[in-house]
């Protein structure tokens, strides 16, 4: 199995990216990594090159350039180059903790779309409290603007990523809405609702309300990138604001407060654990031909490699190559809202 590595990418680039990376290849001797970057600094992080090759690169895309302009100019760029050896076949899937924007161009652009998918969906796994367990959202991000077909799509790829990958015989389907009575929402969700509700071979449970996320009431959500990147960001904020007001009651509650912390401090690593979603991986770009996967800009190198470990666990399962077979067979329909 052959890896992609955008050596670049991420705000401690290439450092924690090959910190986590050698960790990843010392766990699993079936991957061969190629490192695409500044060859004289990705060196200078490597402690042994043992299935670890260095592909050099002149440019890097930053978070600060337009997306698409940037993959389009910079075509010695290490994401893009990266992006062009999956593209080639020379290798299986591609990593990055580099620009999203850049990387969805790279896949859309270069690796391309898979036939019958209209807007690939970004898709992280988060934690599901209630059960212990973990559900997964799509679009977080990748599409603002989202027709009912694109959702019913969105239904279908996260269908078929919780089966294979979660290993869940009958995942239960829901839309992200503004209530869970079937009228509720715009007409897009409206009539994402009716595709989701006709189709058989998914179970659609209805709609669910942003405050059961994270309380196991779905393993696959489904909603449009600008609402789902909002309720991502908002539960990471809520997440951050808990442990900061945790942390200022115990300090501000005298000496006996700070010594109950102090025997506390093992639950609090633990709860702040739990909202560290980078632990299931990386979120997966569903619907392009090959494994495109990203992770947070600042990731360290546990999160580069739990993101590996789930890159490899998707070529193992053959998930893209199912999605690519379920689509080139179903012609779906066009609703009338995406006419």
């Amino acid at each position: 199995m052959k890896l992609a590595v955008d050596a670049m990418g991420g705000d401690n680039a290439p450092k924690t990216i090959i910190e986590g990376v050698e960790r990843a290849r010392d766990k699993f001797p079936d991957i061969e990594f190629q490192l695409y970057g500044d060859e004289k600094k990705i060196r200078a992080e490597i402690k042994s090159e043992t299935r670890l090759t260095v592909v050099p690169t002149t440019e890097e895309i930053l978070d600060t350039e337009e997306p698409v302009r940037a993959v389009r100019r910079k075509k010695d760029a290490s994401m893009v180059v990266a992006a062009q050896a999956v593209k080639a076949g020379k290798a299986d899937a591609i990593f990055s903790a580099g620009s999203t924007g850049a990387l969805l161009a790279s896949g859309l652009f270069i690796i391309g779309r898979i036939k019958g998918i209209d807007r690939p969906g970004l898709m992280p796994t988060l934690p599901d409290f209630k059960n212990d367990g973990q559900f997964n959202i799509l679009d977080i991000g990748a599409n603002a603007d989202t027709k009912p077909d694109n959702l019913y799509q969105y239904a279908v790829l996260g269908n078929y990523y919780a089966k294979n990958m979660r290993q869940i015989d009958n995942p239960r389907i829901a839309l992200l809405n503004n209530g869970t009575e079937p009228e509720k929402g715009d007409l897009v969700h409206k009539a994402a609702y009716q595709l989701l509700a006709a189709n058989p071979d998914l179970n659609f449970v209805g709609n669910i309300e942003a405050r059961e996320l994270l309380n196991g009431a779905a393993d696959v959500v489904v909603t449009d990138g600008f609402t789902g990147n909002a309720a991502l960001k908002s539960m990471e904020g809520t997440a951050m604001a808990i442990m900061r007001l945790l942390k200022k009651t115990i300090m501000a509650s005298g000496t006996r407060g700070k010594l109950g912390g102090l025997l506390l401090k093992p639950s609090l690593n633990t709860m702040r654990d739990a909202f560290d979603y980078s632990r299931y991986g990386g979120a997966v770009l569903l619907g392009l031909q090959a494994p495109v996967v990203k992770t947070h800009g600042t990731a360290s190198p546990d999160a580069v490699y739990y993101t590996v470990s789930q890159i490899r666990d998707m070529v193992q399962n053959n998930v893209v190559t199912d999605v690519v077979d379920y689509f080139g067979k179903h012609q779906l329909e066009k609703h009338p809202e995406n006419k």
